[in-house]
């Protein structure tokens, strides 16, 4: 497939703003890559995305390790537990994404020959309610946020409990393109009342340690498109482009998080909601058009 270059940086930018941004970044590229006349599926593209990816992951590092050293820096006890929080909110993600995949493929799309979860990628109606339900929860988030007030002394700090739920959340997301990851799991933090630099950090923190894991579930994929007798035909061509995509999304990644982390410190979080419900309308009009 022919992509130029001119369409990978604005799929680029649309995917370092939307994969940080809480407004779902796959919604909005595969909306983008369809009104362009590209094929999400096809094994260019996987590997785009897969480079993408990657360029946000080295903008949420950059961005959050003053605060992640800091909070590593605190003492021996504090740290384990906060690695220990971590891993329990992965895990949690793991046993609900995990099962959810089990039961779309082999309950929902079983009489479909070689069913997997991607097949519902390009789904847009699917797409259009996973943006709206995830517009709910930040609405509701955010305003229950506001009330309380950033400072309420009733704010909480991070437990187990509270891993477990935001771990849970974010599995609920993985199936679901245009349920937002960070939209989501900040969103169940602050209903939790856990303090809002407290909430982002540790989302972005899981992030970090989801992306891997599903960065190499892409690289199969790619291997398995292009693997022919055998043997894996990947074209030197991609790697330009993707080079190029990794360094525009992680400029537009970096933009991102500022903007993000200033709406949530100044409790602007709610307005990612609206948006979303803009998103969720625009989606069932492109539906409608295409």
């Amino acid at each position: 497939m022919d992509v130029s270059l001119l369409q990978v940086v604005l799929l680029a930018i649309i995917q370092g703003l939307a994969e940080l941004l809480p407004v779902s970044s796959s919604a909005h590229v595969i909306v983008a890559e369809k009104l362009m006349g590209l094929d999400p599926s096809a094994p260019a593209m996987t590997f785009l995305l897969v480079m993408l990816h990657t360029g946000t992951m080295f903008a949420v590092i950059l961005f959050f390790w003053p605060k992640w050293r800091a909070l590593w820096q605190g003492g021996k006890t504090s740290t384990l537990n906060y690695i220990q929080q971590i891993v329990i909110a992965t895990a949690w993600t793991g046993v609900v994404g995990l099962g959810l995949k089990f039961v779309i493929e082999k309950v929902i799309l079983a009489e479909s020959p070689n069913a997997e979860i991607e097949h519902l990628f390009k789904n847009l109606p699917l797409i259009g309610c996973s943006l709206f339900a995830a517009a709910i929860l930040i609405i509701v988030g955010g305003i229950a946020n506001n009330r309380q007030g950033a400072t309420a002394t009733e704010s909480r700090p991070l437990s187990n409990k509270i891993a477990s739920v935001i771990g849970v959340v974010q599995g609920l997301c993985l199936p679901f393109r245009g349920f937002s990851r960070s939209g989501a799991t900040i969103s169940a933090a602050l209903l939790q009342r856990l303090p809002r630099d407290q909430a982002e950090t540790f989302s972005f923190a899981l992030a970090v340690v989801l992306t891997p894991p599903v960065l190499l579930l892409q690289i199969r994929r790619l291997l398995k498109a292009t693997t022919v007798d055998g043997q894996t035909h990947i074209e030197l061509s991609m790697f330009l482009p993707g080079i190029v995509g990794m360094f525009f999304s992680f400029l537009a990644g970096l933009a991102a998080l500022r903007w993000l982390s200033s709406w949530l410190e100044h409790g602007r979080w709610h307005f990612f909601g609206f948006y979303c419900l803009a998103a969720s309308a625009g989606v069932w009009t492109v539906h409608a058009l295409l």
